[in-house]
């Protein structure tokens, strides 16, 4: 529940902004396109891995904002009074909140953008909010927080979640008709096909590499070489000016 460098106070808010302004766009864009008869935008907002993985980092930020000012508070993360299964879970999620933001990031801007900046102000606002900034997002809890590199264990879960959602996709057009993505549609060939998943797959495994690498040496800089090892919280359960510090990886 710490930075190495800023207070946990600090890193409770900031957490807390980022989660009110992801959920903010969801709203907007989802009033936008109510507001604007674009009722099957809304209506298929599910089917597409932007969305979902936008709303995973809003509910992420507004998770780990909470057992951040938890454990600004009294020197005990909220997170630490949870069953060990959602421990283990949440630190599953963060996982994916460092991957999968890159990784759409990538596809959107390498494989799915025209060439052509949009057409209105609010596409893009909308576009930029959920194709870059959510980059920025994940580069702040990638190096500004006192994190672990995740297991290794976890890139199976990134594998798995990706499948899941290939499925998702073929789903989505067999039940309303369309693909989420156009480089999903089987008429383009099996070969074409098959090399966007592989490709795709091999990005996002990657990328979990990279980030893996990353936040490695953001430790090995902060607190091996500076000595920078966080900010700390204060315990409520005796001299409030004991500093406390989250003994478990996960619990960073």
């Amino acid at each position: 529940m710490t930075s190495w460098i800023l207070p946990p106070i600090y890193l409770a808010i900031v957490r807390l902004l980022l989660s009110v302004y992801a959920f903010t766009t969801i709203f907007f864009v989802l009033g936008w396109d109510g507001v604007h008869h674009r009722h099957d935008l809304d209506r298929s907002s599910f089917s597409y891995f932007t969305d979902l993985s936008y709303w995973g980092m809003a509910f992420y930020f507004l998770f780990s904002s909470l057992h951040t000012f938890s454990y600004a508070r009294t020197g005990r993360a909220w997170l630490q009074r949870w069953p060990l299964a959602l421990q283990v879970a949440h630190t599953a999620f963060y996982s994916t909140i460092v991957t999968f933001p890159v990784l759409v990031t990538a596809v959107f801007w390498a494989i799915l953008y025209s060439g052509k900046w949009f057409s209105s102000e609010f596409e893009g606002w909308s576009n930029t909010s959920r194709h870059a900034l959510n980059l920025v997002f994940a580069a702040f809890e990638i190096s500004l927080t006192r994190t672990s590199s995740p297991p290794y264990a976890h890139l199976l879960i990134i594998v798995v979640i990706l499948a899941l959602y290939l499925a998702l996709a073929y789903v989505t057009h067999a039940t309303a008709g369309f693909y989420p993505y156009s480089f999903l549609d089987l008429n383009k060939g099996s070969g074409t096909l098959a090399g966007y998943i592989v490709g795709i797959l091999a990005a996002a495994c990657l990328i979990f590499v990279i980030v893996w690498l990353v936040i490695w040496l953001r430790k090995w800089v902060t607190e091996e070489k500076l000595h920078m090892r966080g900010k700390l919280g204060k315990s409520r359960s005796g001299n409030d000016e004991e500093m406390v510090e989250v003994t478990r990886e996960s619990m960073k």
